[in-house]
């Protein structure tokens, strides 16, 4: 070896990691590794319960058989199976799952190529549906009000009209922790571990969101959250909390889903013609054009923090019966001392 230039050090290592590597060569043990970079990269709690729903259950046929010796028939076999009870989006996901942990396998040479890649227009289209969304301004108010009246859990009240009033996402109201809020600066940064996007999202206040804050605060050691569980306050609320609280309300899944409420401040200022850019990056949406979306970032601050303002007015005035509403458009304006009234 030394005549041929090579390290006999060096060649008995690489003999050790390559026997190391080979002695993990089933679907299942490299599906363990892949799981385990993606809670070190620290992905989502929501998206790690997926993958490893999809790695043990779902994947389950493939878990003994050597990794190298799958084909993408065997895998394409698998994915229709999912796909034919009616499940497209899960298939695609479950397919994507399958691709990075052959693409790990590939590059620690325990296996040839990525066979997930042969069959990328195999599967069928998924099916895109919106969620249920109220967008009609009148409807919207009656909503309001019905909210106004609600008998249930006040801190789920509170948190339904706090995510209607930041545009928020559901899972990041519910674990919007109070070390997040800057009530000096009326701003609520979501960490991108929460975000969709996976970056930082800086949320300007409005005097109505900041209050529901204060009011729910709990000044005690140990208690982070914002809008808690009903059984602990160290606990997050329900991932269907929500939903739960609008059907009590008398509202369908056809009708209206926590979700929806982003489309709903989306379509009502969008009539009301304010600027698109600014909502969309108030929605925290994220622009393909990577120039862009940095220049949209900087640029939009002083316009989100107007629009937010507006949207908090708009919601107040929308939930107010509408005899109130008849009497404020009736009322004249006088002057009393000088003073209007």
């Amino acid at each position: 070896m030394v005549a041929n230039g090579h390290d006999p050090a060096v060649q008995k290592r690489l003999d050790q990691i390559e026997a190391e590597i080979q002695s993990r060569t089933t679907f299942f043990l490299v599906a363990e590794e892949y799981l385990q970079m993606a809670h070190d990269r620290e992905l989502a709690d929501a998206t790690l319960r997926k993958k490893v729903w999809h790695v043990e259950t779902l994947a389950a046929p493939l878990h003994n058989r050597p990794i190298n010796k799958i084909t993408s028939a065997e895998i394409l076999h698998l994915l229709k199976k999912v796909e034919a009870s009616g499940r497209r989006e899960t298939a695609k996901k479950l397919r994507g799952t399958l691709s990075g942990i052959f693409r790990l396998a590939a590059v620690t040479l325990r296996a040839d190529n990525d066979p997930t890649y042969a069959i990328k227009g195999a599967l069928l289209p998924v099916k895109v549906t919106n969620r249920a969304a109220i967008t009609d301004e009148k409807a919207f108010g009656q909503f309001l009000r019905d909210l106004d009246a609600y008998t249930g859990a006040g801190v789920i009240k509170d948190a339904l009209l706090f995510q209607i009033l930041t545009m928020a996402r559901p899972g990041e109201v519910r674990g919007a922790k109070q070390a997040e809020f800057d009530f000096e600066k009326k701003t609520w940064c979501i960490p991108a571990g929460r975000t969709k996007m996976r970056r930082d999202h800086i949320v300007p206040l409005s005097d109505q969101a900041l209050e529901l804050v204060k009011q729910n605060w709990i000044s005690v050691e140990g208690v982070e959250l914002v809008f808690p569980s009903l059984n602990s306050n160290r606990k997050w609320l329900s991932e269907n909390a929500f939903n739960s609280a609008l059907r009590r309300m008398g509202y369908t899944k056809d009708e209206v889903t926590a979700h929806g409420f982003r489309s709903t401040a989306s379509t009502i200022l969008n009539t009301r013609d304010y600027d698109s850019d600014v909502i969309e990056a108030a929605l925290a949406h994220q622009d393909k054009n990577v120039m862009r979306r940095t220049y949209n970032r900087a640029t939009y601050w002083d316009q989100r923090v107007i629009l937010m303002q507006d949207w908090a007015e708009l919601v107040g005035n929308l939930r107010l019966p509408e005899v109130v509403k008849r009497c404020q458009r009736l009322l004249p304006v006088f002057t009393v001392h000088g003073v209007s009234a």
